[in-house]
Order: C-alpha cells, then sequence, then structure tokens
C-alpha cells in the first residue's frame, strides 16, 4: 500500500502544520507527547489519513495550512527556541498575539541580532537548513582587537580553532576605529556559534553580530523587533532557487 493511499507519516504531517520540524516531531513522539484518534502515538512511521486528529501536547492540530514565510528583525536578548529551561524570554513568545504557529529557519544565538526566516511549514524549514542547498548567510560583525585582513582572507580556505574544523567563511574589513571594527562575514553553512568562535581563534572578540541576509531574503530595513509576510509570489520565485549554488538575486541581494 502507498503512502498516499495510507495517509503520511505523523512526524511529517506534525512538520508541515507548523507544529515543529520532523526531527522535534519524532522526539516528541519518543517522549509520549502525541496522541492520535485519542491514542498516544509510540512510532513515527503512524500514518495520519483524513478525517484524523492529532494532538501534540494535549492541543488539537489543525492540519497542514498553505506554506507561509516571514522576516523577523530579532532583537539581541532573545533566545531562538519554544523552550528556554532558563526561563529566558523567547523568540515565539514575542510573537503576535494572532502570530500561527512557527518554526525557526535556523538561529540566532541570545546575543545575536538581525534576519531570522519564520515559517509554518517544518519540513520548508528543513529543506532551507540543509548545507546542501548553498544558501549564503551574511553579517555585519563588530569586533574588538586587531584586524589582520591577511588572516581574515585566509578564512575563505577553511579554518580550524581548537581541534573544530569550520568551512569556508568570506570575511572583509569595512570599517576600523581604534581597537574597534566592522567586519562583513559571510558563509553557507555554520556550526553552533561558528563566527564567535572563529573570531576567537583571531584574537578577535565579537561584541555585535548581526545577520543582514538569508538567501535571497533580506533584512534590509526592516525595523528592530518587526515581522513582516514574504508575498506568496516572492515566495515561489525565491524557493526554487534553493538548489542553486548562486543565490544572488539579479541587482538585489543577500546567513
Amino acid at each position: 500500500m502507498s503512502e498516499d493511499t495510507r495517509g503520511e507519516r505523523i512526524a511529517k504531517w506534525l512538520a508541515r502544520s507548523g507544529v515543529a520540524s520532523r526531527r522535534d516531531a519524532e522526539r516528541m513522539i519518543e517522549e509520549g507527547r502525541v496522541r492520535l484518534n485519542g491514542q498516544t502515538v509510540t512510532h513515527p512511521a503512524t500514518f495520519v489519513a483524513q478525517g484524523d486528529i492529532v494532538q501534540a501536547d494535549d492541543t488539537v492540530v489543525a492540519g497542514a495550512e498553505r506554506t507561509r514565510l516571514w522576516r523577523y528583525h530579532k532583537p539581541d536578548g532573545l533566545v531562538t527556541t519554544h523552550r528556554d529551561p532558563e526561563g529566558r524570554r523567547t523568540v515565539f513568545a514575542a510573537m503576535p498575539e494572532d502570530m500561527p504557529r512557527v518554526i525557526s529557519i535556523g538561529r540566532l544565538d541570545l546575543n545575536s541580532e538581525g534576519l531570522l526566516l519564520l515559517t509554518n511549514d517544518g519540513a520548508l524549514a528543513r529543506q532551507l537548513e540543509l548545507p546542501s542547498n548553498g544558501w549564503l548567510r551574511r553579517y555585519r560583525v563588530r569586533v574588538f582587537g586587531v584586524v589582520d585582513e591577511a588572516q581574515l582572507a585566509a578564512l575563505a580556505g577553511g579554518s580550524v580553532f581548537d581541534g573544530v574544523r569550520y568551512g569556508p567563511i568570506t570575511a572583509a574589513l569595512d570599517s576600523r576605529k581604534g581597537d574597534n571594527a566592522w567586519l562583513t562575514v559571510s558563509l553557507r553553512e555554520g556550526k553552533n556559534r561558528e563566527i564567535r568562535k572563529v573570531m576567537s581563534g583571531l584574537n578577535l572578540h565579537v561584541s555585535r553580530l548581526i545577520r543582514t541576509s538569508y538567501g535571497p531574503f533580506q533584512l534590509g530595513v526592516l525595523p528592530r523587533g518587526a515581522l513582516e509576510e514574504v508575498s506568496p509570489r516572492v515566495l515561489r520565485d525565491q524557493l526554487p532557487k534553493a538548489d542553486s549554488k548562486d543565490t544572488a538575486p539579479r541587482t538585489r541581494r543577500k546567513d
């Protein structure tokens, strides 16, 4: 029997419904937090058919809506998680009351700012996070210390700091005043806190980090803390470029 006949795997169904990424949905199932027609789901290969009632954390899930995407200008001081064990304020708690449940495409850490993409489609989030998509993420970075431009240029060939290998990073000096400097830093895939760790390896302390673009989507003049939905037309136009290494929009451009 085909998957179309049986319905859709529940982890994928939850992801498309914006409850969580597929990986997190599978974790929710393992933790016994998902029910199908009143019964606790014990395996991610369970299928959801039309008319089934799915509950996640005791809340009925409405099912998948059309895919939507938002640009959010994340301020510093917010964590990109739905639940923070330390009780810090989260990005999702800062959303408007009428905002549907969304998840982030990638993350920005507590002290980082700038463009954060949000979507109601967990499958889309996973797709756009894949390193194979080759989407460029660009940042403005303020550092304290002595900037060696030759060392910055060498990052384009990859680097190793504290035993961790990092992929190619493009970094250029924009301006310098005393021991403070602004850099433009770009990468196509990133490890946790990668820019901060790599700069630390160059004896540079990051005092501010602002993501200005993610793939073809720009922060632009979006005010701090503001949220703006990407139009369906723009979304349709840009998503096919996820498979392209050349992600620069013609005459515009872009974490």
